[in-house]
């Protein structure tokens, strides 16, 4: 169980939380395993807590406990029933409740029987996302966590920000660990693109081996339990290789941001003699990486990214883009060396749109590539990625493709060294770091 005293801040899963309060919809939490979902669950209670509601008023269950891991159904229905306050609004958390068979029959029975608000952590051992929606009828919300972001990172470490004198009386930002010892911000981004964002790093430390050894957990539980085992539960037989998932893993944890075909990614297995090159159309090698790939997705291990051809307004079949969900588990699965910066970087960027709740594509104008187009109802942004800007060939590179769209929506290059201008023929150059600590 986790200490209330040790919960760190996730504001902004928070407030979304704090939106649906008291609306009909499940709230359900989703995301990759260890991403931070039942500290969610106890900030949400917290905030009742703090906000009025009686303790006597919140119900909560986590079925990984010894305590309730057994109980069936009914059995789920009826603890519940036995401590609701008549004429109370009742408040239910649960966590892994996907655990229990028919769980979705003592939850809908709840929404019918109680004046009560709902909220449950899934985990796709059970249960995929889109699957909520049928076991409940269409009445549950997804609130999709990721791990944290640099802002977050800098935050769950205990480091803070401040505005210092620079030696040429300029004003530079510094980060300062609890003891007071200083840091330039790029060492602290750089310590964010080698462990990640996982939360339960903050509680370790920074140390390579204890790093490794949290990833490495989260990796297996993710393979074994939310891919194999699920798969044996659900009574397919599409997955059940260890050694060819793992191959596929990291085939796309090392072209994270290249553009990426199932068919690539079968020849390059059949040339490591891991799958047969079938002679009929269609493949058996595509279809079985289908099946990889996809259960890989579903369990929030790698990002999918399509394309969209800026002038003919649609999006694309082909080639799309596999991102993965922490660049600390790209370092567990490859080793921790400086590869592949600039796609690095990229994934970096490709999840922060997330945050900040942009659908996200990758453009083609032409023979030109954008590397993500941001969009929401009323907004869009074309954004650019790279090292740096200071190579005139680089700056051609990054601003020829942006200068062919001819709308008006904001044009940005994002870099670690953006050079001394600010922008060229309207299109933005900005400090990646400083971008990414802008509070969402």
């Amino acid at each position: 169980m986790i200490e209330t005293h040790k919960l760190k801040k996730r504001d902004h899963y928070l407030k979304k939380l704090i939106g649906f309060q008291d609306t009909e919809p499940v709230k359900i939490i989703t995301g990759i395993r260890r991403c931070g979902k039942s500290s969610l669950l106890k900030l949400m209670v917290l905030h009742l807590k703090d906000t009025g509601i009686a303790p006597d008023q919140i119900i909560e269950m986590n079925f990984e406990s010894h305590d309730f891991r057994s109980m069936t159904s009914d059995d789920i229905y009826y603890y519940v029933k036995e401590r609701v306050l008549p004429d109370r609004k009742m408040y239910l958390f649960f966590d892994e409740l996907q655990r229990i068979e028919a769980w979705e029959d003592a939850i809908n029975a709840f929404r019918v029987d109680f004046n009560c608000d709902i909220y449950v952590t899934g985990s796709n051992a059970y249960l995929l996302s889109s699957e909520y929606s049928t076991y409940l009828s269409g009445r549950c919300v997804e609130i999709r966590m990721l791990p944290l972001s640099f802002y977050e990172f800098l935050d769950f470490h205990g480091f803070e920000i401040k505005e210092t004198q620079s030696a040429l009386g300029g004003i530079r930002k510094q980060v300062f660990d609890p003891t007071g010892e200083r840091y330039e911000l790029r060492e602290a981004f750089d310590a964010y693109m080698c462990f990640g964002g996982m939360p339960g790093i903050a509680d370790i430390g920074l140390d390579q081996d204890k790093a490794l050894s949290l990833l490495d957990g989260i990796y297996s539980t993710v393979v074994i339990r939310d891919i194999l085992e699920r798969e044996k539960r659900r009574g397919q037989k599409q997955i059940t290789d260890p050694a060819l998932l793992r191959k596929i893993i990291l085939f796309l944890a090392d072209n994270i941001g290249s553009s990426v075909s199932l068919t690539s990614i079968g020849n390059t297995l059949m040339n490591e003699g891991l799958l047969s090159d079938g002679k009929r159309k269609g493949s058996p090698s595509v279809h079985t990486v289908q099946s990889y790939v996809n259960a890989l997705i579903e369990s929030y291990f790698f990002y999918e990214i399509k394309r969209f051809d800026i002038k003919g307004k649609e999006y694309l079949r082909t080639l799309g883009k596999y991102y993965i969900v922490d660049i600390g588990l790209r370092n567990y699965l490859l080793g921790f060396r400086n590869r592949d910066s600039g796609h690095a970087l990229e994934n970096i960027v490709y999840f922060e749109l997330l945050r900040r709740g942009f659908d996200v594509s990758v453009g083609k104008i032409g023979n030109a590539e954008i590397d993500f187009i941001a969009s929401t109802a009323n907004n869009k942004m074309y954004i650019q990625v790279t090292e740096s800007m200071q190579s005139e060939d680089v700056r051609k590179r990054e601003l020829d493709p942006l200068r062919k769209i001819r709308d008006n929506y904001e044009k940005i290059v994002l870099s670690l060294d953006p050079g001394f201008d600010a922008s060229y023929d309207g299109i933005k150059s900005e400090h990646l770091i400083d971008w990414l600590l802008v509070p969402v």
